[in-house]
């Protein structure tokens, strides 16, 4: 049922949203690097890699330089038109072709690249790779500020591996064993609420089982 209403919501929502994306395709055709398309090899479900499209916001050897593939606020690895698109969220649409052809769900854990996906603990890596990856789940929704996080950190690279994945994989572990058609809907209502600019603490409220974050993350939660 899951995946029914997947290829019904992202096959409606990619018609819906052509007026807007292709005069954006066009945009970053004629600005930036060129590039329209940032595809890159995500881990999926059985642990199998897929290509994640995104729209391009960052230069090309972006996983080359400073950061690699953990992107901060302000990172000066990101284009002009990339902040806007990053901030609003826009530069994740084109993964409504992922969930059309399968390869994601609009609810699930974040697909992450080799390197943070073994960032996880080894024992939510083998949870998370029992169900599809997502365009929005209870792990995006909660870290929201990742990128804010990231930059007031003096060390982003430690902080994000000993004290971020820990954390984030105990959600994910959390939807895996929560995955429902209840659980479904109401993270994508949670979605909506938080892309309003709403705060995710009404997280916490629709799921009282929610693994608590540990205290270096608590004022960002």
């Amino acid at each position: 049922m899951q995946r029914i209403f997947d290829i019904i919501f992202s096959g409606i929502t990619l018609v819906l949203l052509s007026p807007l994306l292709l005069p954006l395709m066009f945009i970053l055709r004629m600005t930036g690097e060129g590039e329209i398309f940032f595809p890159q090899s995500r881990v999926g479900s059985g642990g199998k890699h897929f290509k994640l499209y995104k729209f391009a916001t960052m230069l090309k050897d972006s996983p080359n330089m400073g950061t690699g593939t953990v992107t901060i606020k302000n990172d000066p690895r990101v284009l002009p038109m990339g902040r806007f698109l990053r901030k609003t969220k826009i530069n994740e649409l084109p993964q409504l072709i992922n969930i059309f052809n399968g390869d994601m769900s609009v609810i699930g854990p974040r697909p992450q690249t080799q390197r943070c996906f073994d960032a996880f603990p080894l024992s939510s890596q083998n949870e998370i790779i029992k169900v599809r990856p997502g365009l929005s789940g209870i792990g995006s929704i909660i870290f929201r500020n990742e990128e804010d996080m990231m930059y007031a950190n003096n060390d982003p690279d430690k902080f994000y591996d000993e004290i971020v994945m820990p954390y984030k994989g105990s959600l994910e572990d959390w939807y895996v064993s929560h995955q429902n058609i209840a659980s479904y809907f109401s993270l994508i209502g949670l979605t909506i609420w938080v892309m309003l600019g709403f705060s995710s603490g009404l997280g916490w409220k629709l799921f009282k089982d929610l693994p608590p974050p540990p205290q270096e993350l608590d004022k960002w939660m």
